[in-house]
């Protein structure tokens, strides 16, 4: 996971407090306001000698840096820094920082190997930008291709156990979690955005569906609904692909009414169980939320296919299949 830090130096206390409130995750301070940052907020709180500076100017610089990452020590690359030199420490070592004083600096830092470096340390110079950094840097996770499936079969299957998950995050029309019975095919189950007249949006939920489905995770990975806990961050992604983090807020499983969505994409067959409630919806190929009662066979819905063969949520590669 990326970190990103602010450099307050010199420092300002109303420059900490905007920082502390975009959510980076520590900061630097002089020595002497270490302490006093400490206390306002659950956070690192770093002295420059913490995570010292060091410039580039030659092969013999980088050669140094590269010693001392090996060394465990957190060097900071300045400001400056070029590709090539970067691209040499991170084909050697996972702890490359980097100072950013905008946010096409980080996202250049961020991109670097498509990798990227470990930790961004923004500037003063880059306060502006900060909460934007934060949100990309952090917060976004890039895009994923979805496909359009199309519906084949609605069926009733009686009584189970489904996942509400509530997030501490407010989503938009178009955004969900993907879930699905196999890795292989799993289907954009749309955010309880939408008003009715019997209840009312709760844009923080997805009722994402029974307690064995897989939910696709950042970094790859996946989980039943049923181990999903709170505070814990899943994969939100939007109908255009793009994909962000929401951390949990509580999960709830109960005994409801449950359908069988079976569709297909080409040659693959996916399947989900969802809650039987006209509140529960799959994402129409546009963005707009469908409702599970009123699906129909021939009906697009989007969903994402891959190779099944997951391990406690890592891919592997086995001949696995999954029905």
């Amino acid at each position: 996971m990326r970190s990103i830090f602010f450099r307050s130096i010199p420092f300002r206390k109303e420059d900490v407090t905007l920082a502390l409130e975009s959510g980076v995750d520590g900061v630097i301070v002089p020595g002497e306001q270490v302490e006093s940052v400490a206390a306002l907020a659950r956070c690192r709180v770093l002295s420059p000698e913490d995570m010292p500076v060091a410039a580039l100017h030659a092969k013999e610089d980088e050669e140094a840096v590269l010693d001392r990452l090996k060394a465990g020590e957190d060097v900071v690359l300045a400001r400056g820094w070029e590709i090539i030199p970067v691209e040499n420490l991170l084909a050697q070592s996972d702890n490359v920082a980097v100072e950013a004083a905008s946010l096409d600096e980080a996202r250049l830092a961020a991109g670097i190997l498509e990798r990227g470096v470990r930790t961004v340390v923004v500037l003063p110079e880059g306060l502006g930008d900060l909460k934007r950094i934060v949100a990309e840097l952090k917060i976004s996770q890039g895009r994923l291709a979805l496909q359009t499936a199309v519906i084949t079969n609605v069926r009733p299957v009686g009584l189970g156990h489904r996942v509400c998950v509530d997030t501490l995050s407010l989503l938009q029309r178009g955004q969900g979690m993907l879930v699905g019975n196999s890795s292989a095919c799993t289907f954009l189950v749309h955010a309880e955005t939408e008003h009715n007249e019997y209840v009312a949006a709760r844009p923080f939920r997805i009722n994402a569906g029974a307690v064995h489905a897989y939910a696709q995770l950042p970094g790859d990975r996946t989980s039943y609904l049923a181990e999903l806990r709170a505070g814990q961050d899943v994969l939100i992604v939007g109908a255009d692909g793009a994909t962000s983090l929401a951390s949990v807020g509580r999960v709830k499983v109960e005994v409801r009414p449950m359908l069988l969505v079976e569709a297909r994409v080409g040659e693959t067959v996916g399947a989900v169980f969802l809650q039987n409630a006209e509140t529960i919806r799959l994402t129409a190929p546009d963005g707009t939320p469908v409702s599970v009662v009123n699906l129909r066979e021939g009906d697009e819905v989007l969903c994402r296919t891959d190779q099944a063969g997951r391990h406690f949520g890592m891919r592997i590669s086995e001949d696995i299949r999954e029905v």
